[in-house]
């Protein structure tokens, strides 16, 4: 290792740069690519000065930034913006790379405590309930969407771990301004249905438009800019292959569909996601007749 006077904040020791793939730190990092390694150690890893930007913006203080000297050159500004609280780390590229899951990072990456993830509050008024979603560039890109469209809280029935770097990347930061509420598989999301009903709230579940499906089919269904998204909501998206499991289709209040050309049978998840969410935005700013 060697010195490296220009990353020790100001009036402090200056900080050693790591340059080995063996410091007991890279093993440590590398372990928060796992959920066991984040439950164990608290801590999220993030990557990429998107990221970096986004926890500041939120007024989040990251645990540790580990960055390379290069990319401390060229960001001085932002480096210098970090709260007192966190520990700043150089490193040489092939540890920055030894720890980042991306093929070729950017040059830093960064760590969060879970307990400054938001924490859910009572009675939301605008949920996205997710049954079993497995890929995470697809719950990531929901998970975007929902902030954008004003979901205030997000319920996941299990399928990927939102905390994984893959859906942090993806969702650009929005994993860190929602409350995500993981619940042990359906039967978990299933009670939390259960009681959004009982408190009055409207369930929502997705029908294919001119065909039947687990939810009753599209007969029963109405196009979802008819729906009155004003009232208190709860939108129910199914998995990517299986669609949505039956048990909690029959939980559903209203079933809406997406009318779309008939040269596909359906759509992607994270893409019907974004009219149904954002249709709620938009009635909620229409002109009263």
């Amino acid at each position: 290792m060697r010195r490296v006077e220009s990353v020790a904040p100001g009036g402090e020791r200056p900080v050693e740069l790591i340059t080995s793939r063996r410091n007991p730190l890279v093993a440590r990092l590398r372990a928060l690519q796992q959920g066991r390694g984040r439950r164990e150690q608290g801590l999220l890893l993030l990557e990429g000065t998107h990221l970096l930007q986004e926890v500041l913006r939120l007024g989040l203080a990251p645990e540790l930034v580990l960055s390379t000297p290069r990319w401390g050159e060229a960001h001085g500004p932002l480096l210098a913006a970090l709260p007192a609280v966190t520990r700043r780390q150089p490193v040489g590229e092939e540890v920055l790379a030894a720890v980042a899951t991306t093929e070729h990072p950017d040059g830093v990456v960064l760590t969060l405590p879970l307990t400054a993830l938001p924490v859910a509050g009572p009675a939301p008024q605008f949920v996205l309930a997710l049954d079993q979603l497995q890929d995470p560039g697809n719950l990531g890109t929901l998970l975007r969407t929902a902030l954008a469209a004003g979901v205030q809280q997000v319920w996941l029935g299990g399928g990927a771990d939102p905390l994984q770097p893959k859906v942090l990347r993806a969702s650009a930061g929005a994993a860190l301004a929602l409350p995500l509420l993981r619940d042990a598989g359906r039967e978990g999301l299933a009670e939390r249905l259960h009681g959004a009903r009982a408190a009055g709230q409207q369930v929502v579940a997705t029908v294919v438009a001119g065909g039947g499906g687990a939810s009753g089919g599209a007969s029963t269904a109405q196009p979802y800019w008819q729906l009155d998204w004003n009232l208190p909501t709860v939108v129910l998206l199914g998995n990517e292959g299986a669609g949505l499991d039956s048990e909690l289709a029959a939980l559903a209040s209203h079933r809406v569909t997406i009318p779309h050309s008939a040269a596909v049978e359906s759509l992607n998840v994270a893409v019907a996601a974004g009219p149904l969410l954002l249709e709620r935005w938009r009635q909620g700013r229409m002109p009263a007749n």
